[in-house]
């Protein structure tokens, strides 16, 4: 294939990718309730010919010169959505376009991102001699960061080298993202009576921690993520005016940073506050580019604007190097009345196809490092 082959297939991708974004639309796809838009997808890459497998609620599919030997970029976005918010003023699973914009749930979060990476899978699909692979994974259960997503296609995948994440950045790259640890907290006392001095009240035992938490700074500040962020969210203690309390119950949300592994943070943690700590999960790690990566390489000489994510997404469960950037605006994520701008996903082909084509251009080496040659 030459390479105006697929520049001047912008214009065609543009409107094929809205003609899938309106199906999409269409069909409610809640996080754990994707089936009928991973049927719709697993049939739209049938009908193209292209080979695809199905792992639950993830489609599969890779270029056809598809060679072991080479390495291998992972494209990846989610067509699960939240539920929608009460305040929509239209039916959020039927499409509307006014004025530029495609309404609609999933539209900006993340489906533009997914059916524009989708035309940019198709248009390289059949290239021969490309220097690397390319397999693209519509993903499940992003929006809860769900077990039966990205997750569990990984085990299946062949090495990955590097992903690109299709989520709305303005097509700007986040070169890094925080990762998440939601701690559950119990500070413990001793029942008595409230109208004496006996016991000892846990919710007083708790506010110690509690301070701590809000006080608290840790030493190592990520260049691209800043610092680690703990934010105490929930507190429960009591059952009685009488009754000095024997347990208080909080929670802390942790925002990590690529200065520290998860497991570090709570170890730290642990060493400073008095309370128990239970992590739900370390799974959701914060993430970093290399320094020198050719991912780095490639947005500088394409004039991309870099930065570091405070949201999170599948990145955060992908135990190697990865950037995030897509068509579309954070902001409008989760939001009533949703939309994308046809001229976002038009922009969006055009800077994914810009993007692998200077991939090609620095000649990736199959080192597993993301290194280049000179």
């Amino acid at each position: 294939m030459e390479r105006e082959s697929y520049y001047n297939g912008t214009e065609e991708w543009t409107d094929k990718a809205m003609a899938l974004l309106r199906q999409l639309i269409a069909l409610p796809s809640l996080s754990g309730e994707e089936g009928s838009t991973a049927d719709l997808l697993e049939q739209f890459f049938r009908d193209q010919r292209i080979h695809v497998r199905r792992l639950k609620n993830n489609v599969i599919v890779r270029n056809k010169n598809f060679e072991s030997c080479k390495p291998t970029i992972l494209l990846n976005s989610h067509h699960d959505t939240v539920k929608p918010a009460q305040s929509w003023k239209t039916d959020p699973f039927q499409p509307v376009m006014k004025d530029g914009k495609l309404f609609g749930l999933g539209s900006n979060d993340a489906g533009a991102s997914l059916v524009s990476l989708i035309m940019v899978f198709m248009a390289f699909h059949e290239m021969t001699n490309m220097p690397f692979n390319l397999i693209l994974v519509a993903s499940a259960e992003e929006e809860i960061s769900g077990r039966n997503g990205i997750e569990l296609v990984l085990k299946e995948l062949p090495e990955i080298d590097f992903a690109i994440v299709g989520e709305p950045t303005g097509m700007k790259m986040a070169v890094a993202e925080k990762g998440l640890v939601v701690l559950d907290c119990l500070a413990r006392g001793k029942a008595g009576h409230a109208a004496r001095d006996e016991g000892e009240n846990a919710i007083y035992k708790a506010v110690r921690d509690i301070e701590w938490f809000r006080i608290f700074r840790f030493e190592r500040i990520s260049e691209n993520l800043g610092e680690v962020k703990m934010t105490v969210t929930a507190i429960q203690a009591g059952s009685q005016h009488n009754v000095v309390p024997d347990r208080c119950d909080f929670v802390v949300d942790v925002r990590t940073t690529d200065a520290y592994t998860n497991e570090e943070i709570v170890e730290i943690i642990r060493s400073n506050v008095h309370s128990s700590i239970t992590p739900r999960s370390v799974r959701l790690q914060p993430s970093g580019l290399p320094e020198n990566h050719i991912l780095l390489k490639a947005a500088q000489l394409l004039e991309i604007e870099t930065f570091g994510s405070r949201t999170l997404s599948d990145m955060a469960l992908m135990p190697f190097p990865a950037v995030k950037i897509g068509p579309g605006d954070s902001a409008r994520s989760h939001t009533a009345d949703e939309f994308i701008e046809t001229d976002e996903i038009r922009s969006g082909i055009k800077v994914y196809i810009k993007l692998i084509d200077r991939l090609m251009e620095l000649k990736l080496l199959p080192d597993k490092t993301g290194s280049i040659k000179d």
